[in-house]
This record gives C-alpha cells, structure tokens and sequence, in this order.
C-alpha cells in the first residue's frame, strides 16, 4: 500500500491497480501511454467516407477526442484498460427469436462496467496517489479496441473484435483515462492467421476477407442501431437475432472455452432466456418498459424489437401459439 503518496513507484502502482480489477471482478486489466491515434483517426475518416457506419452519423463527430484522449482528461498520461468477459452457458429456449449474448443482461453493461471503474478509480485515489480520471464503457468517443490492443489484452480479430488469447472475445471494454504515470504493458503477439470462419458465418458478407467491415450490412446495426425499416434484402438473413449478433463470435475457435471464465459482474436475465416467441410478439410496450429498462435492449426501444421480432417469427407461429417453431 502507498496510500496518498505523491512519490509513488509506478511500477507497484501498476500491479496494484491490474490486482484491484481482478478482485471487484474484471476479467483482464492492462495499462497503455497516453498518445495520439493519426494511424486509426485516418482510417476511421476512410470508412465514414465510404459510407461503411450506415447512418450512424454520429460517428463522424469529435474526431479530435478520439485521436487525443488528453482533451477527455486533461494531462492524461495512462489508459487503464479492462475486460468483462460475459461468455456465459446459459442459452434462450428454443425458437426462432435470438438476443446476442451482451444484451442478455440483467443491468446494461455500459452501467455495470462504469460503476466498477469508478470503484477502481476511487482506490488509485485512496491508495495509490491523488488522480484526476474518467470512466468510460462506449460512452465516449475513444478507440476501445486499440487500447485494449495496445494494454497487451489481445489482438484486433478478422471479425474486428478484440481476441483475448484466453477468454475470447465475448468481453466488453472499459476505461479509465488518468493523469497518473504508470508502468504500460506491450501489445501481445497473435492474429487470426488463415482462419475465416468468421467471414463464411456472417449471414449479411458484412465481413470482407479484408478491409473495411461493412457496418451498413451488420445485423447488429440492423437490428440495434437502423432506426428505419430494415432493408427487404436483409430481414431474411437475420439468423434468427432480434437484438445484436454473435454468429462471428460463435464459429471462432478462440472462443470455445470462453465460457468457463464469465466475471462475476456479469448475470444474465433469467426472463429473458425463457420467453418463447409468442412471448416477445405479444410483449406490451407497459412491461417492456418495467422489465428490461435498465437492460442493453432498451438501446434499441420497444417498437424496434418488436419489428425485428417479426422479421423473423412466422404470423402463423404466433397465431397458432407454436412460438417454439424452428427456422
């Protein structure tokens, strides 16, 4: 303990901090440097200039804050970055209506995940040596993955997810930016190799053998993030998902023993894995609201879930009662 020393070495601080995250429940925690991103700025800049975001507009502001996390936090010098792996065994009953694994949560993960970070955040202060930081869980506009790479938490997969060597890449991201200096790890060695089993899965070819992923394609953007109709060309080919899509995650092999490290923070919605089809048909927009407003569905809003829910249940399932029926 080097409580309230401005002496600090930053080398104990360091594992301190990663041995703090392991125990309120993060799955992996590394530490980066602070410094601009031009390689990844530039080529966030292409891909909004192909189109590939879709109408994710959004996207296109506050370049500047990607690029420099020190005008997030000013006098930022270290990126504390961790891992909550949500790779659970449990599984929806069968159906045709599937949620991706991240939006079966009890809470949203964005929320869980800050919470916890302000925990961390509050022991570097108490412990450690005063600090000046922010929390953040895909709440800001900061490259997640690449500082996770450069953190030594994996690598950037061929799905563009980020590759744990051994919890995979079911694993939400979070940061804390800090104006403390602190011993940083090395990015790991890894790829994907030869492997593409994550471009043959993807039911939309949103996932090219190389360059950009074409986000506009995606069918958690089409479910999730598309507030209009989704194309005719696409609401065949949505696999059954309702909410997200884990097909690229499923058929990666680093992911076959994911499931035996899930954090601790992280439970699943039991409701959620027994509703039958006709349950989510018949959802009232009153109980979607009083079941799942602090989950990740409530992203994508009641009309929308119930839209994507009928691209995919048959009329004639939900008439005859037989919610269960197969693809």
């Amino acid at each position: 303990m080097i409580t309230g020393s401005m002496n600090y070495d930053s080398r104990v601080a360091a594992a301190l901090i990663k041995e703090r995250a392991r125990e309120i429940g993060f799955s992996a925690c590394g530490i980066a440097q602070v410094h601009t991103l031009p390689d990844d700025s530039e080529s966030l800049a292409r891909w909004l200039q192909a189109g590939h975001h879709g109408k994710m507009g959004y996207l296109a502001n506050h370049a500047d804050l990607r690029n420099d996390p020190s005008l997030l936090v000013p006098g930022a010098k270290s990126v504390v970055v961790v891992l909550l792996n949500y790779a659970t065994d449990h599984r929806q009953q069968a159906g045709q209506t599937r949620l991706a694994r991240y939006a079966q949560g009890i809470t949203d993960y964005h929320f869980t995940i800050r919470q916890f970070l302000g925990e961390l955040l509050r022991f570097i202060n108490d412990e450690i040596a005063p600090v000046e930081g922010r929390a953040f869980c895909d709440s800001a506009p900061v490259f997640e993955r690449r500082w996770a790479y450069e953190a030594g938490l994996g690598w950037i997969g061929r799905n563009h997810c980020l590759i744990h060597p051994e919890l995979g890449s079911f694993c939400f991201i979070g940061e804390l930016i800090v104006d403390l200096e602190l011993v940083c790890d090395k990015p790991l060695g890894g790829d994907c190799g030869y492997c593409g089993r994550c471009v043959e899965a993807c039911p939309t070819q949103a996932l090219p053998t190389d360059g950009f992923l074409k986000a506009e394609k995606c069918v958690s953007y089409l479910t999730v993030e598309l507030k209009d109709e989704i194309p005719a060309e696409y609401s065949t080919r949505l696999n059954g998902f309702v909410a997200g899509c884990d097909r690229c995650q499923e058929v990666c092999p680093w992911n076959r023993k994911a499931s035996h490290s899930t954090s601790p923070l992280w439970h699943v919605n039991e409701e959620i894995l027994h509703l039958s089809d006709q349950g989510w048909m018949t959802l009232k927009k009153a109980d979607f609201r009083k079941k799942f407003s602090k989950t990740a569905l409530s992203r994508l809003g009641y009309e929308k879930l119930i839209q994507n829910c009928r691209y995919v249940v048959s009329d004639n399932d939900v008439e005859s009662g037989r919610g269960d029926g197969k693809n």
